[in-house]
């Protein structure tokens, strides 16, 4: 309930706050900025957000809409007070509403009694996109673009089609360690996801009917409907409104054929339906246009602009899918093709051999292998059947459906060009970009290396059309080396990577994976979060995740949604027009310092001390962690491993259920300790007053131990700790 109620108070409108785009705008003209150099700055920036389904959201999806009612009913009551004239009747209805809520909110039961399947976990995190977001970016655009021209000119209002913020989605993509989503899971839920879209838009268009009685219209869409259409505009889109019932019924249609193999029903053509937006943009288009023409500009630039400005960011598709599996089933996979070939075992090839094999079978215009080859046939394993039905699956989707292919614990060059090659093999006509994640210690290292070999590949460098993504894993590494190395390995890797990619002619863009919590890279202050990348690797180009109980904190209500994408794109802007130091060879010399020491202190106690798992095990809820009903995806990646397998987020939440917050200063204050102690302090506290990276991790690693409580702590330890030994650690 506090939550609920402290969300209310910091929604804000745009403002003129530090951290909105209201403020940054007046602050970087004042600094000698352009109004044309900000307008193509917002103009071509680009934040896109990755739902993801981590199971940190632990509340019901019913409690979830209660919150969001009662943050209504808050809200309101505040606006009625500050109106000044309130009726008894008023506030009573307001007063009984919220305590109806709050009633029934305490009698509802908190806990789901069982795991969700993957397509009500998908449903259940892109519900924030129908009951929220559909209405709140259309409004953050209106914001966006009055602010531009107030602050930049009347010139400089925002492009008809723009889309600086878009939403895609992990959930019923992402397969890494969970075996729950099959091909046909993705199937389905990219098939529900074109069925919500074409129903909100399809509402859409009825509301723009019954308000567009007017007769006149333009010479070009008055052919299209007729000299005798009374209204125009009704008899124009009542087939466009037809049109997208078809695509409804024919994606039900496919979704019964995928659940059950067939469908009774008249199979629908594709041409009778919409499966691409541009179709039905150009459609709308002329709508707008011919309002414009006709000196109804006003009326254009209402609903009509709002329904544009949807279809751009969130197309038929609602929310494309990423798909991701870890490159270990790339390599088993292939590895039972070329067995079945006659040669040799791929995954007992060195690395070079891989490369030219797989370089020459990209080329190769001769299939490597057939379906009917593979499909029933008892050599090839059922993980292996899995792996290749998914990229069968992904040549089915339709454009839109599908954004990237995610490459877990990708650490050579072979990792991408198998993805690639099985791509191709599938039949793929558009193939996904390919995207490596690079997510521990040495993965991060040794990843600049990697993209060099990949973009210095003739092969490689003409399918990726001078654009390549890569992923950088925050909760795995710090989970890996502990949150210092990790951050200053995340740092440096993205500069090398950037370096790289600029000799070689490559628009690079970073998919950032962080989590909510500080010790998965998380950081409350979005805005200072951004300013603290290295300068020169986020270019207006912004791709993150959003994680489990983080999606209702940021967009769980409307206020606060479009808040939230105003501090995301003034942030961007901001980061590209800032002038921010960049680490000479003392700081680095200092970061590399502390960040061996702290790694070495964290790696002693996680994985050299023979105490630690049982003292963990005991001390901390992560046995009963992994039993709660809050995700379809298992604890581990491997059922049967340790604490290494042990995913970033139960490891974290276990340590916050104790108040330890361990994963997050561990192997800290021995790192700092190290340079204090030495000659180079002076030094270290000019980095803190001077450069704004090392000052943000400081800073959020002192929040955590500030809200950390020993007391509770020991108490867990004193309780459930039994092993004398582990006592002492």
């Amino acid at each position: 309930m506090f939550a609920t109620s402290e969300g209310k108070d910091t929604v804000a409108a745009f403002g003129s706050a530090d951290d909105s785009c209201g403020g940054v705008l007046p602050q970087l003209l004042a600094k000698g900025m352009s109004p044309e150099e900000l307008y193509k700055t917002l103009t071509t920036q680009q934040v896109e957000l990755v739902l993801t389904a981590h199971p940190t959201e632990v509340n019901r999806r019913t409690l979830l809409d209660k919150h969001r009612r009662i943050q209504y009913l808050l809200t309101k009551g505040d606006d009625m007070r500050a109106k000044g004239v309130v009726t008894k009747f008023q506030k009573k209805e307001v007063d009984d509403a919220l305590k109806r809520e709050i009633w029934l909110m305490w009698q509802s039961d908190e806990l789901s009694r069982r795991k969700p399947s993957v397509q009500e976990e998908a449903e259940r995190g892109t519900l924030v996109v129908e009951t929220v977001l559909w209405e709140a970016l259309p409004n953050f655009l209106r914001k966006l673009d009055a602010t531009m021209i107030d602050t930049l000119g009347e010139e400089y209002n925002l492009p008809l089609e723009a889309a600086p913020f878009k939403f895609s989605s992990w959930m019923g993509g992402d397969r890494d360690g969970n075996p729950n989503v099959t091909p046909n899971v993705t199937r389905e839920v990219c098939l529900r996801n074109r069925i919500r879209a074409a129903t909100l838009l399809k509402k859409d268009l009825g509301d723009i009917t019954g308000r567009l009685s007017t007769t006149f219209c333009s010479d070009e869409l008055r052919a299209k409907v007729g000299a005798e259409a009374r209204a125009p505009y009704r008899a124009y889109l009542a087939p466009i409104m037809d049109k997208l019932g078809l695509t409804i019924t024919w994606a039900e249609q496919e979704l019964a054929r995928v659940r059950k193999g067939h469908v009774s029903e008249e199979k629908i053509d594709l041409e009778d339906v919409y499966v691409t937006k541009k179709e039905l943009m150009d459609e709308v288009l002329v709508l707008y246009n011919s309002l414009c023409d006709t000196g109804n500009r006003l009326t254009a630039e209402g609903k009509v602009l709002d329904f544009i400005r949807k279809l751009s960011s969130f197309g038929l598709t609602l929310c494309p899918l990423d798909v991701r599996q870890e490159s270990t089933r790339h390599t088993e996979a292939l590895d039972a093709i070329t067995k079945h070939l006659g040669i040799g075992s791929y995954a007992e090839w060195d690395e070079a051999t891989r490369i030219s094999w797989l370089q020459s079978e990209i080329t190769n215009k001769r299939p490597l292998i057939r379906r009917s080859v593979w499909k029933d046939n008892a050599s090839f394993s059922d993980t292996v059947k899995d792996t290749l039905e998914t990229f069968k699956m992904i040549s089915e989707q339709h454009d839109d459906s599908l954004n990237a292919y995610v490459i877990s614990q990708a650490t050579t060059p072979s990792d991408v060009l198998a993805v690639l090659l099985l791509q191709i093999e599938a039949g793929v006509k558009k193939p996904l970009r390919v995207v490596p994640l690079f997510e521990t210690l040495e993965d991060l290292k040794g990843a600049a290396d990697t993209m060099y070999i990949l973009f210095s590949l003739p092969v490689y460098k003409g399918f990726i059309d001078g654009k390549q993504e890569v992923m950088i894993g925050y909760s795995d590494s710090a989970k890996d080396a502990g949150r210092l190395a990790a951050s200053w390995a995340q740092y440096e890797t993205q500069e090398a990577l950037a370096t790289i990619a600029k000799k070689w002619g490559v628009d690079l863009a970073f998919f950032h994976g962080k989590g909510g919590t500080v010790g998965r890279g998380g950081n409350p202050a979005t805005f200072k979060a951004i300013l603290s990348h290295a300068p020169d690797t986020i270019n207006g180009k912004f791709r993150v995740t959003e994680q489990g109980e983080m999606i209702y904190q940021n967009f769980g209500h409307p206020d606060r949604a479009e808040r939230t994408m105003d501090i995301y794109t003034a942030a961007v802007c901001a980061e590209k027009h800032t002038e921010r130091p960049k680490p000479g060879h003392e700081w680095r010399r200092l970061m590399d310092k502390m960040s061996d020491v702290s790694c070495d202190a964290y790696r002693k106690i996680v994985r050299e001390d023979e105490r630690f798992v049982p003292y963990f095990r005991s001390a901390t809820p992560e046995l009963e962690l992994s039993q709660l009903n809050i995700g379809s995806r298992p604890a581990k990646r491997n059922p049967t491993g340790g604490v290494e397998s042990l995913r970033a987020i139960p490891w974290n939440f276990a340590w916050t259920q104790t108040r330890h917050n361990l994963p997050t200063w561990l192997g800290v204050g021995e790192g700092i300790s190290e340079v204090l102690k030495s000659d180079d302090a002076d030094k270290l506290r000019e980095m803190y007053d001077k450069w704004g990276s090392f000052r943000t991790t400081i800073d959020l690693v002192e929040m955590v131990l500030a809200k950390s409580e020993p007391n509770i702590a020991r108490h867990y330890e004193d309780v459930l700790v039994k092993d004398e030994k582990s006592k002492e650690l």
